[in-house]
């Protein structure tokens, strides 16, 4: 269990393949909720998806390992770290923008 002054990790992943239009969002968000996981998922314009979560450190390893398996009716091609340093909310939500590049 963490303290109040440890700070919960927090990670982005791009996920990339055929993972628009194939529920991959929704499927992301109960995937992270049900590991307890806080954090945002969106679609990129160049088809692929950003997820940035944040939660204790095995959740994030289980979350990550998912990601790379994907939703039934998606195709992974590849699962890569990215920054992420903004705050991110409690619990997990599907955001159309999050302010990231």
């Amino acid at each position: 269990m963490m303290t109040d002054e440890q700070t919960a990790p927090q990670v982005g992943f791009r996920i990339r393949g055929r993972v628009q239009g194939v529920g991959f969002r929704w499927w992301a968000r109960r995937t992270a909720a049900g590991l307890g996981l806080g954090g945002v998922v969106m679609n990129r314009t160049d088809g692929s998806v950003e997820v940035h979560a944040v939660g204790e450190a095995e959740a994030l390893q289980l979350f990550e390992a998912r990601l790379a398996e994907g939703p039934p009716g998606s195709w992974v091609d590849g699962v890569d770290r990215v920054p992420s340093e903004r705050p991110l909310p409690d619990a997990f939500e599907i955001v159309s923008d999050f302010g990231f590049a």
